[in-house]
C-alpha cells in the first residue's frame, strides 16, 4: 500500500473507532448514577456514623459541574465499553506489518494485561473506601468535609488506574524479556528493590491502620514480579537451547 492508502486506511479505523466510543458514552451516561452512588459510598458511611452532627458532603461548586462531572464519567466507561472495537481497528491496523511470531507475543501480552488491569482497578476500588475514611478523621472537631465532585472523581479514578497499573507491570517485564531487553536473571536481581517499591506502594494506596490490606495487596504484587522472573528465566532458557540448535556441531563442542 502507498502511503496515501494507509492515511486512508487509518482515517477509516479511526472514524470506527471514534464511533464506538460515542456509542459506548451514550451507553455510559445511563448508568452515571449508579457509579457515582458505588464511589461516594465512603461519604455516605462517614455521614451515617457522625449521625446528625454529620458535615460531609460532595459539591458542585458550579451550575455546569454535575453534567461535566458524568460527560467525564461516561467518556471513562465509554472507553472500556469500547475497547473490544477500538483495541480491534488498532491491531487491524499495525497487524499486516507483524510477523507470525510478534502477533502471537502481542496476543498474549494483551490477554495478560488486559484481565490484570481490571482486577488491579477492582483492588483499588476495595481500598478507596479505607483511603477517604482514613483522611476523613484528621479533620478537626468542629470541622467539615465538602469534597468537590470533580476533585473526589479524579482522585478515585487515579487511583484505580494507578493500581491496574501497578498489577499490569509484570507483563511489561515480561514483553521486555521478549524484546531481549532484559534477561530473566536481570529481573530476578532486582528483587529487593520490587520487594520495597512493592511494600511503599502498599503502604501508600492502604491506611496505615489496615496492616491486613497492605500485606495483601504487597504480597499480590511480589507474586506477580516473581511470576514475571520465573516466565522471563523460561523463556531465557528456550531462547537458548534454540540458539545451540542451530549452531553447528564444531561450534557446539
Amino acid at each position: 500500500m502507498s502511503l496515501g492508502q494507509h492515511l486512508v486506511e487509518l482515517r477509516k479505523r479511526l472514524v470506527i473507532a471514534a464511533i464506538a466510543l460515542i456509542v459506548g458514552m451514550v451507553v455510559a451516561f445511563f448508568i452515571t448514577d449508579w457509579v457515582l452512588w458505588l464511589i461516594t459510598q465512603p461519604i455516605r458511611v462517614i455521614a451515617a456514623e457522625q449521625g446528625d452532627s454529620a458535615k460531609v458532603e460532595l459539591m458542585y461548586s458550579t451550575v455546569t459541574s454535575a453534567f461535566d462531572l458524568r460527560l467525564r464519567i461516561s467518556f471513562a466507561i465509554g472507553i472500556m465499553l469500547s475497547a473490544p472495537i477500538w483495541m480491534w481497528q488498532i491491531w487491524a491496523f499495525i497487524m499486516p506489518g507483524l510477523t507470525r511470531k510478534e502477533i502471537r507475543y502481542t496476543w498474549g501480552f494483551l490477554g495478560a494485561a488486559i484481565p490484570l488491569f481490571f482486577i488491579g482497578a477492582y483492588v483499588g476500588l476495595q481500598v478507596m473506601p479505607h483511603i477517604v475514611e482514613l483522611m476523613n478523621g484528621f479533620v478537626p472537631e468542629g470541622g467539615a468535609s465538602f469534597y468537590d465532585a470533580q476533585y473526589y472523581y479524579d482522585f478515585v479514578f487515579k487511583l484505580l488506574v494507578v493500581v491496574g497499573v501497578a498489577f499490569v507491570l509484570p507483563v511489561f517485564l515480561v514483553a521486555l524479556n521478549l524484546a531481549g531487553v532484559m534477561s530473566g536473571r536481570a529481573i530476578l536481581k532486582g528483587w529487593r528493590v520490587a520487594v520495597i517499591v512493592a511494600t511503599a506502594f502498599a503502604a501508600l494506596a492502604t491506611p496505615a491502620a489496615d496492616i491486613v490490606s497492605m500485606l495483601i495487596l504487597a504480597g499480590i504484587l511480589i507474586v506477580l514480579f516473581f511470576a514475571a522472573a520465573a516466565i522471563s528465566m523460561l523463556f531465557d532458557r528456550r531462547r537458548a537451547r534454540r540458539e545451540a540448535a542451530l549452531l553447528p556441531p564444531e561450534a557446539a563442542a
